[in-house]
């Protein structure tokens, strides 16, 4: 195993790979033996592995230095040759799916990889190759924008990850300023983002309308590849989070406002938690390292030796600096069996939640490495984040380590986010289901959509003098929008079953750990409500689920004194 700086990036020769292919599916379809066929099989799936394997490697490259010109111009041939990438998927997939041999590849490779490819082959065709690769460039285009900023705020040129310590700042006016700041680089650029995001929805429209869907909706659920729930199962689901948590989560703003003594809230104060300040990790990033290693090495002999790889790889880049992407992500480079985590520390609690999130993510990538087939390695959206979110309470023994005296103030705030942040994201997917079901809008009403849904889902923001944030602008920050359609909803999901690992795991941590480690182990292997089962969770589709949890949820707040923080 390589430390992740010697791994070698290699451009991938799409006329190679595509000849490469095209020998195999020849002896493929000529061998008379089906256990040759599944040789075969095997020998293309490693053909693939290693070019998926450089693409994600570039996009890791690209993200973690937006400015380093070989991986800008890398990641841009990448966007052109994945739909070439697509095509030679599509040929592949057609191949086995008129197998001779067909039943006794399904018995090797489960009912699920057969499904899986059925649903690929619904999002491709050759006639809209070419508007995939206009989707992938306007994605990356939106992505270089965000990142292009660069902020003179206290005598640094900042980032926007880099202005957000500033935005929970103990003084007010340094939370507006920093804010307005932020903001304006977004107001600055409104026009440039509306163009991007108009040209990828009336794009999409037209990718949908060739594949022959009714809207980018149905599409966007096969690209999702959501099999056992539909548009109308998750539309029940945002009533009842406006039901059952949006009243909980005013409850809570009411409590934020009461402890800061403010008037009404702003929404520059909205992720200002607590008069004496948020609680902040006591020690630098590499400090925080330290201390996950002790954390890891306790939870259990797998977190153990799984972290130890991760450190002693270089499999994490963690810190914000200009010119790196915003956010954070896991990424698993198959070929080399390792996971990648990438976020953007800046000195908030945030920097402990992005940790234990993606360790969440790339845990469960480590746990599920086992999983031969490209297509059953990674769970859907959905189930990979309850992983994450997961991880982040079965974490909360060891965050005394990180917040000493703030550990209290710290749980109330983790666990309070969450509910404050499903109503935000059930928005996000209701706001995507309108601008698909009605892609000739203009940026102008979609903008006024936003802030329609905005006054449904988090009644509390006030966007006093910030016409930006007015005019329904907030969105278009949100990475999520832009780059995976429905993609959001699955964090509100994942946020219900994690709370339910909460539970468990007050119960009888073994038993809860033990339903963790084999869900995460089953990589992608089930669809999303067979592995709620199989983890022992509710579905949150099923009525009374949400309501339940809140009723949990809502009394553990409640059993702190949140105004003596």
């Amino acid at each position: 195993m390589e430390k992740f700086s010697n791994l070698k990036y290699e451009r991938v020769d799409i006329e190679e790979f595509k000849s490469a292919i095209s020998d195999l599916l020849r002896r493929f379809n000529r061998v008379e033996a089906k256990e040759e066929q599944l040789k075969i099989l095997s020998e293309i799936e490693n053909k693939r592995i290693h070019v998926l394997t450089m693409s994600d490697l570039c996009y890791v490259r690209f993200t973690l230095n937006t400015k380093d010109e070989f991986y800008v111009a890398e990641m841009d041939y990448v966007d052109e040759i994945m739909p070439e990438i697509d095509s030679i998927v599509t040929d592949i997939y057609k191949n086995i799916l008129k197998s001779p041999y067909r039943d006794y590849l399904e018995i090797e490779k489960g009912s699920l990889y057969f499904k899986k490819i059925n649903f690929f082959l619904k999002t491709f065709s050759e006639e809209v190759k070419e508007l995939l690769k206009k989707e992938n460039k306007l994605v990356s285009e939106y992505g270089k924008l965000l990142a292009s900023a660069a902020i003179d705020y206290k005598g640094e040129v900042r980032n926007l990850s880099q202005m957000k310590p500033f935005m929970v700042d103990e003084d007010r006016l340094v939370r507006e300023e920093a804010s307005e700041l932020y903001y304006g680089f977004m107001s600055d650029n409104m026009d440039e983002f509306d163009r991007n995001f108009d040209e990828l929805v009336k794009l999409r429209a037209e990718i949908a309308d060739k594949l022959g869907f009714s809207s980018f909706v149905e599409l966007g659920y096969y690209r999702m590849e959501r099999m056992d729930y539909d548009a109308e199962m998750v539309s029940q689901y945002r009533k009842q989070v406006l039901a059952e948590i949006v009243p909980v989560a005013s409850k809570l703003r009411k409590r934020q406002q009461e402890r800061l003594g403010l008037e009404k809230l702003e929404y520059y104060d909205i992720n200002y938690m607590f008069k004496s300040g948020n609680p902040k990790p006591q020690g630098e990033p590499d400090w925080i390292v330290e201390q996950g290693r002790k954390m890891y090495e306790e939870l259990s002999e797998d977190t153990k030796t799984f972290y130890n790889i991760m450190t002693e790889y270089e499999l994490m880049d963690l810190v914000a600096k200009p010119g790196k992407s915003g956010g954070g992500y896991c990424t698993f480079l198959t070929e080399f069996e390792m996971p990648f985590v990438f976020s953007n520390f800046n000195g908030t609690e945030a920097d402990i939640t992005v940790l234990t999130h993606e360790m969440g993510h790339a845990f469960q990538s480590y746990k599920s490495s086992h999983i031969s087939e490209i297509e059953l390695k990674d769970p859907t959206m959905e189930s990979a984040e309850i992983h994450s979110m997961s991880m982040e309470f079965f974490t909360y023994p060891w965050m005394e380590n990180f917040f000493k005296a703030d550990v209290d103030k710290f749980k109330f705030m983790h666990i309070s986010d969450g509910v404050l942040f499903i109503p935000y994201g059930v928005l996000v997917d209701h706001f995507q289901h309108y601008v698909y079901e009605n892609p000739t809008d203009s940026p102008e009403m979609r903008r006024k959509m936003w802030r329609k849904l905005e006054k449904m889902y988090l009644p509390e923001i006030e966007y006093s003098g910030n016409q930006y944030l007015q005019n329904g602008g907030f969105w278009q920050k949100q990475a999520h929008i832009y780059e995976v359609p429905f993609y959001y909803i699955d964090y509100t999901l994942a946020q219900i079953c994690a709370y339910q690992f909460y539970i468990k795991d007050m119960e009888n941590h073994e038993q809860a750990w033990k339903d963790y480690v084999n869900l995460c182990s089953l990589g992608g292997t089930k669809p999303f409500l067979e592995l709620l089962e199989v983890a022992n969770l509710k579905s949150p589709f099923e009525k009374g689920t949400v309501g339940e949890i809140m009723e949990f949820v809502d009394k553990q707040l409640n059993l702190i004194d949140d105004r003596s923080f």
